[in-house]
């Protein structure tokens, strides 16, 4: 009788002790998962390539919304709570990031045209994307480079002068003023342009953008597609309207191209340290704009996979000649479904190839009309149509 007994308690002995050891794995599990959702979890899955390397591939992107910069009504909040985040989205969700202007006015068809491609995602946990200064903002630009701006911008104003731009006192000629046309129309730019100047005479006075050239390095929007092979690591940069490119990191060890070739997107070399890929990029063209910043650009990025679906990006940026001291961003990606995003990945910018040489050639039309007597100063027609000045926005967490 004694024995039945004793064989019962050790079988519920052993059920509860598997009872809890379940829970607690189940607990710990749990306990990862929010982790890794807060930006916590370790950096260490463990996930390999076939030849040992550690394994970053996949189709990422950042779920979040969150400014490069801290705006100012943000001071000293380094992070949202949950609350808050909740309440910015409903009141996000329920705005018009462009507002429409003066209604059947050019204005307002342009901002239409423009609005299409906007689009909210819910907003992140930290306030913004720059980690290091603490303040969460970029380091003041050098004397410089504030001098450099300070001709460029006078010289577009310049070259709008004669327009109704400034006539009307529009935002876009904010600090010119009207006046005839400036004989300064027929210098080039005190610098490389990379954006847009009121004059067609050649490609390189109309934006990056209109080139099919806006994609630029770093970048911190769109999605990045991650491949890799013994020796090297492929990222594909789908950014912006059809401005994607492609990104080979070599990570065998080879030196950097000599100083004396630049190159648009850098030059790159990658090592790898535990699970972090670090990559050194130097050698920028002078013809490559990032907030001013140009061949003095020199980035140190860290790619570290921190889950199954997680990956951190952490970015230093220096440049003597624009920032005073050198700052550094943090992104969180999310990987996505591989089957949902079977797209053609190739750049799929339209405009470079077919307005780009529309606008070149109704230029050289209007100067042949003029010439004959028979259209207005090309000088007095605003090509640039206030795109010089910060759109408004109207997005509550800026």
């Amino acid at each position: 009788m004694r024995r039945p007994v004793l064989q019962l308690i050790g079988v519920c002995a052993v059920v509860l002790a598997v009872i809890l050891l379940l829970k607690f794995a189940v607990a710990d599990q749990m306990s990862r998962a929010t982790a890794r959702a807060d930006g916590r979890g370790t950096k260490s899955p463990g996930l390999k390539t076939p030849w040992g390397e550690p394994d970053l591939q996949g189709i990422w992107t950042d779920e979040y919304q969150t400014p490069l910069q801290r705006p100012a009504k943000y001071a000293g909040k380094e992070f949202f709570t949950d609350e808050e985040r909740a309440a910015l989205d409903a009141k996000r969700a329920a705005v018009e990031l462009r507002p429409r202007a003066e209604r059947g006015s050019e204005r307002d068809v342009a901002g239409a045209y423009n609005q299409v491609f906007m689009s909210i995602k819910r907003t992140g946990r930290r306030t913004s994307l720059i980690v290091d200064p603490p303040d969460g903002r970029t380091p003041p630009l050098t004397s410089d480079i504030q001098k450099q701006m300070a001709a460029e911008r006078e010289y577009r104003l310049a070259l709008l002068q004669a327009t109704t731009t400034c006539k009307n006192l529009e935002p876009g000629c904010r600090g010119g003023k009207y006046g005839p046309p400036s004989p300064r129309r027929e210098e080039v730019p005190p610098r490389y342009s990379t954006g847009n100047i009121n004059r067609v005479d050649n490609p390189e006075d109309r934006s990056m953008s209109e080139r099919c050239m806006a994609a630029v390095l770093p970048d911190f929007t769109g999605f990045r597609r991650i491949v890799q092979s013994p020796g090297s690591v492929s990222i594909f940069y789908d950014v912006g309207q059809g401005q994607g490119w492609q990104r080979i990191v070599p990570v065998a060890g080879s030196p950097h191209l000599p100083s004396p070739i630049p190159q648009r997107f850098g030059d790159s070399r990658g090592r790898w340290e535990g699970e972090t890929l670090v990559v050194d990029v130097t050698n920028f063209s002078p013809k490559s704009d990032f907030m001013g910043s140009r061949e003095n650009r020199h980035l140190v990025e860290r790619w570290t996979r921190t889950g199954p679906n997680t990956l951190e990006y952490i970015v230093t940026i220096e440049d003597p000649a624009t920032w005073t001291k050198p700052w550094t961003v943090k992104q969180e990606y999310s990987r996505q479904s591989d089957q949902a995003n079977r797209i053609y990945y190739e750049p799929r910018c339209h405009d470079g190839n077919f307005g780009l040489p529309g606008l070149l050639a109704g230029g050289r039309t209007k100067d042949k009309a003029f010439a004959a007597g028979r259209g207005p100063d090309p000088a007095t027609l605003d090509n640039v149509k206030g795109m010089d000045a910060p759109e408004e926005n109207t997005d509550p967490l800026q």
